[in-house]
């Protein structure tokens, strides 16, 4: 095995979810380089969970990539080849495809887990070099519903307008389809903190999860019901008089026409609806309301549905109704889950935006970014595809077909909605080309696999879910045959005609990206390493300034006004209406998915680690005691779950904390257990989110009668 070549400790941050907790990397270990706790970094104070202890296993050359590979013609092989070979093969590749098809028969797909400099040389190469506008991420299937609310609401989209230190001060926390305790574990302290303060947890999910079992009230609706529960709790607040009148006066507009739709939501036929009876409905009313502050937390369970947009709008409105927004210690947030989730989408990598959160349809912002590049801006393409379509256009023999594809961080073969079907369009492509640091199971589909280095390896900031901007920096030396993703993109941009623009350094692209995002709604003008590393993180926006004091940054937003054109926040008059797919006679059962503790995202890093296989070694299905007693199932007894687009198959796991209507699976397996096999692709109409949550199935005995 050949180890990292460690430095002396470096502080640095974690590489998974976007707690992005702070971590030292220090010379020791197995594989040459050891996590030490950094407890002066406020968002975890030292606090880490075992995917952050284990990280640097998968530094090791014994379980990532560490030289190009090709695909052989003859052989059908992925063999390992020099850089220059692998280069020249994409370089006449991707210039082929374009010369053939057009500029928008080649797609970029990236990932949220790349850094600000990354996802902005991605999205700049994609519009510049390659000329298309086929580019967006795997952020696409994080938050966009919550982002689309929040802009809408608010006129900006930021994950958690103040910090994560805010929620112990508040007096209630309505958590909304989140399990941090196994999804982010050190935010966990921030609950409990916030309960022995004596304010209230409230917990809405279909399954009673560890973060459930923490709270005051625990919720169950049925999965694809949150909108009507949070349009039934309106309801209530406007009926028991508890509606803030003087800031609904003074701060918002469009109140009648949503006090409107939410008074057509009656408490008792919410509880039809959604399972969750009239009396804990109120309870949560009163909850609360009581205490003079409040937040509304949601994640992926509200988001990941066809209507997780207006799902988001309706808990924002609560928000709103209750004068619980724009004032010290309440407000909605949402908690965002890759790494670069926040940051990832604000540089471009976006199908539709541009550097500093700007929109690509946008004249003034189009002129802006092209006058930091130095190009037309009627030379930029217009906004593309969203991250499902873009997959579900790759390998078409039609005329607006995306025929190859530059994949970078991102593996959605087992990430992506209605899985199989991803694959089989990826193995359709006329040139696939990954960027991976280890040959997951994307990758193995390639034509050309490129290695490349990761996070303890390469500087660069990201932004985690407060919008605190944060450097992480190279600690260790990564293997001789490994290069950056920026260095990759230098090179790719050089073969391509383009020998001035994508620098490799990574410092060198922050400044242009500085430039690039001033005046946008995601201003990082005013932010820069030396200020990041002094100040542990800076929260945008922060804007330059003009020779005076430099701007301190914005951690808590709208406390004086939103960012709308008035200042004012605005309803949504939103209302219910059922899942793409609802259980019939055929496919009675509802299927949701989700994550558990020792495990992240597609896994394909995670599945690497020993002590994380350990804990968590295959996919399951958890199914209620009645459920698994009309199939005749026991615990680890083997079930497949169908749905319309596919079957799974994993071991029984039967408890009492999940609806009897219900299934859950987790998705970071591939396999005959992989979930997203099931999930159905149907998309929010604003933000393009496919409705991972919820979908019909049926759920047999494997070998029964």
């Amino acid at each position: 095995m050949t180890h990292a070549t460690a430095r002396p400790a470096i502080d640095t941050h974690c590489p998974y979810c976007a707690l992005q907790c702070g971590m030292r990397l220090a010379p020791g270990g197995g594989v040459g380089v050891e996590v030490r706790e950094r407890p002066e970094f406020p968002v975890n104070r030292g606090a880490l969970c075992g995917k952050g202890r284990t990280a640097p296993e998968v530094l090791s050359s014994a379980v990532r990539l560490t030289e190009p590979l090709v695909r052989d013609e003859a052989s059908g092989a992925l063999l390992p080849a020099s850089w220059e070979t692998a280069l020249d093969r994409v370089a006449a590749g991707l210039a082929g495809v374009r010369a053939l098809h057009g500029a928008d028969a080649v797609g970029v797909f990236g990932g949220g887990g790349l850094t600000n400099e990354k996802a902005y040389a991605l999205g700049k190469f994609t519009r510049l070099v390659l000329g298309s506008s086929q580019i967006d991420y795997n952020g696409r299937f994080c938050m966009s519903s919550a982002a689309a609310a929040g802009t809408r609401a608010f006129g900006v989209d930021r994950g958690l307008p103040f910090p994560l230190a805010d929620v112990p001060r508040t007096g209630c926390v309505l958590l909304v389809g989140s399990n941090p305790a196994e999804t982010m574990p050190p935010a966990l302290r921030y609950f409990t903190e916030l309960r022995e303060n004596g304010g209230t947890l409230i917990v809405v999910d279909p399954r009673r999860t560890r973060t459930a079992e923490q709270a005051d009230l625990h919720l169950a609706p049925r999965p694809g019901t949150d909108l009507a529960l949070a349009l039934g709790m309106l309801h209530l607040v406007v009926a028991e008089g508890r509606v803030d009148e003087a800031f609904v006066a003074e701060r918002t507009s469009g109140w009648p026409a949503a006090r409107a739709a939410a008074m057509a939501h009656w408490p008792e036929w919410v509880e039809r609806i959604t399972g969750v009876s009239v009396p804990q409905l109120r309870a949560a009313v009163e909850m609360f309301c009581a205490p003079e502050a409040a937040m509304v937390l949601t994640a992926r369970g509200p988001e990941q549905q066809a209507k997780g947009t207006d799902t988001v709008g309706a808990w924002i409105n609560l928000c709103l109704a209750t004068g619980r927004a724009g004032r010290p210690f309440s407000g909605y947030g949402c908690l965002t889950g890759q790494g670069n989730g926040q940051g990832g989408r604000e540089h471009g990598q976006k199908a539709d935006q541009l550097p500093g959160y700007r929109l690509l349809a946008d004249p003034a912002a189009r002129a802006h970014v092209a006058g930091v590049w130095g190009v037309a801006p009627e030379s930029l393409p217009g906004p593309g595809r969203s991250a499902y379509e873009l997959l579900d256009a790759l390998g078409r023999d039609t005329p607006d077909g995306v025929r190859a594809l530059l994949l970078l961080a991102s593996n959605p073969v087992v990430s992506a909605p209605r899985a199989a079907h991803v694959e089989e369009r990826m193995r359709a492509l006329d040139l696939l080309v990954v960027c991976d640091v280890v040959l997951s199971e994307s990758a193995r589909l390639a034509d050309v696999v490129l290695p490349v280095t990761q996070w303890a390896e390469e500087t660069g900031t990201l932004t985690n879910l407060e919008g605190r901007v944060l450097l992480r920096r190279r600690a260790v030396d990564p293997p001789p045959g490994c290069r950056s993703d920026l260095e990759v993109l230098h090179a790719l941009a050089a073969r391509l005609g383009w020998e001035k623009g994508f620098p490799s350094d990574p410092a060198e692209v922050f400044e242009e990206l500085r430039r690039a995002s001033a005046g946008g709604r995601a201003d990082y003008s005013g932010i820069t390493y030396a200020r990041i590393e002094a100040e542990d993180g800076v929260f945008w926006p922060c804007p330059e300034g003009d020779g005076g004091p430099p701007h301190p940054g914005t951690p808590r937003m709208f406390l004086d006004r939103f960012a709308t054109e008035d200042g004012r926040a605005r309803f949504a008059p939103v209302s219910h209406r059922p899942s793409a797919e609802e259980p019939d006679e055929e496919y009675p059962v509802l299927l949701t998915t989700g994550r558990v503790l020792a495990q992240y995202q597609s896994g394909a890093q995670t599945r690497r680690v020993a002590e994380l296989n350990a804990a968590a070694p295959g996919p399951f299905v958890q199914l209620h005691p009645r459920l698994a007693g009309r199939l005749g199932a026991v615990e680890g007894d083997a079930l497949a779950v169908v749905s319309r687009r596919g079957r799974a198959v994993a071991p029984a796991r039967i408890s009492p904390d999940i609806r009897p209507d219900t299934v859950f699976m987790p998705f970071h397996w591939p396999g005959e257990g992989r979930a997203n096999s099931l999930t159905n692709p149907a998309l929010d109409p604003t933000s393009r989110m496919p409705e991972f949550k919820v979908c019909a199935v049926r759920v047999e005995l494997v070998g029964g009668d």
